[in-house]
C-alpha cells in the first residue's frame, strides 16, 4: 500500500508574512502539499500563491485545486506552471478540470457551456500542457484549441512532465483522468443546479468511480493514486459521532432532498466528521478497502493530530 499523504487548503486571502507562516508551518506539521482554490469570488489566486510559497519552504509541493480550465489559455498556464516547477525544483502537481462553479462565469460574462464541451475542452488542454512543457515544438488541431509550430517552455523540472491531478464525480471526466493522471480526485457529482448529487456522497458511490477508473486506466491502474476532500459539511472534530451525522442527514435532506442512512454519512469519504481517533480509523479502512491514500484535509491546523499519526505511513 502507498503511504498517506495529505494537502491543506491556503487560499484565504493574507498578507505575504501570514501566507509565508502558514505554508511552513504546513511544512513542519508533515503536509506533503498545500493547495489554493481558483476560483475568482475573493480568494487567493492560485499562480501567484504557488510561487510564494515555493519560495519560502523547502519540501513542500504545491498544486490548485484545481484550476478551472475555462479561464485561461493552457499554453498560457505551461509558461507559468513551469515556470513555478523549475523555480521550486520540481514541487509542482498540475491540477486542472473543467470548471463548475456557474456564477463566477455569470459574473464575468463568460459562457457556460454544457458539460460534454468543457471536458471536451480540458482534454485537449491536457494535452496541450503536456506537449508545451516537453519544450518541444507542436502544432495541435482540435476542435477547441489551434496551435501551430510552438515551442513551449521552459522545460519542466519533472519529466516528461510534473504529475497531473484530474477529478470529478461524472464517469466521463473520472475515465480522462484515468487515462492521463498520476493522481485521480473522487469527487461528488455536480447537478445541473450547481448543487452536489447526495448520493455520490456515499462509500457505494466511490466503488463505483474506482471502477470505472478501472475500466479505463487499464494497465495504468496500479500506478494511480486516489484522493479525497471533504464536502457539503465542514470537518467537525466531536465525540457525538451518530448526534452529528443525523444532523448531515437533515441537512441533506432539506437541501437535496435525498434521505442518507446514518450509517451512509459515517462512512462517507466525503464527510469528516467524529474523533481524531475515529478519522484515523476511517482512513485507515478507505485506504484498505479503496486504495484512496491522498487526502485534502481543508485548514492546516485543524487535523494536524491525524496527519502526525499517519503521513508518511
Amino acid at each position: 500500500m502507498r503511504p498517506f499523504t495529505f494537502s491543506a487548503d491556503i487560499g484565504e486571502v493574507v498578507t505575504g508574512a501570514e501566507l509565508s507562516a502558514r505554508a511552513r508551518q504546513a511544512e513542519d506539521l508533515g503536509y506533503a502539499t498545500v493547495v489554493v482554490p481558483d476560483h475568482l469570488l475573493g480568494r487567493l489566486s492560485p499562480i501567484a500563491t504557488m510561487a510564494a510559497v515555493t519560495a519560502t519552504t523547502t519540501t513542500l509541493r504545491v498544486s490548485a485545486f484545481v484550476m478551472n480550465n475555462d479561464l485561461r489559455h493552457p499554453a498560457v498556464v505551461a509558461q507559468d506552471l513551469a515556470i513555478i516547477d523549475v523555480l521550486s525544483g520540481g514541487r509542482l502537481d498540475v491540477a486542472v478540470g473543467a470548471g463548475w462553479n456557474r456564477p463566477e462565469y455569470d459574473a464575468i460574462g463568460l459562457a457556460f457551456d454544457p458539460p460534454p464541451v468543457r471536458q471536451a475542452r480540458l482534454a485537449e488542454a491536457i494535452q496541450i500542457l503536456k506537449q508545451c512543457f516537453s519544450g518541444e515544438q507542436f502544432s495541435f488541431n482540435g476542435e477547441h484549441y489551434t496551435i501551430t509550430e510552438f515551442t513551449g517552455g521552459p522545460v519542466t523540472a519533472q519529466q516528461p512532465h510534473p504529475p497531473f491531478f484530474i477529478g470529478g464525480g461524472s464517469r466521463r471526466t473520472l475515465q480522462l483522468a484515468a487515462r492521463e493522471a498520476t493522481i485521480v480526485g473522487l469527487a461528488p457529482r455536480i447537478s445541473s443546479a450547481v448543487s452536489v448529487d447526495a448520493r455520490s456522497l456515499t462509500l457505494d458511490a466511490t466503488r463505483e468511480k474506482i471502477d470505472w477508473v478501472r475500466e479505463a486506466a487499464g494497465d495504468r491502474f496500479a500506478d494511480l493514486t486516489f484522493n479525497i476532500y471533504p464536502s457539503v459539511w465542514p470537518t467537525t472534530i466531536t465525540d457525538d459521532l451518530r448526534g452529528e451525522a443525523r444532523r448531515v442527514v437533515d441537512h441533506l435532506r432539506k437541501h437535496t432532498g435525498v434521505e442518507l442512512t446514518e450509517a451512509e454519512v459515517i462512512d462517507s469519504p466525503h464527510l469528516f466528521i467524529g474523533s481524531i481517533d475515529r478519522l484515523v480509523e476511517k482512513f485507515q479502512q478507505l485506504r484498505e478497502e479503496l486504495g484512496i491514500t491522498s487526502i485534502m484535509l481543508g485548514d492546516i491546523g485543524e487535523l494536524a493530530p491525524v496527519v502526525a499519526r499517519l503521513a508518511g505511513s
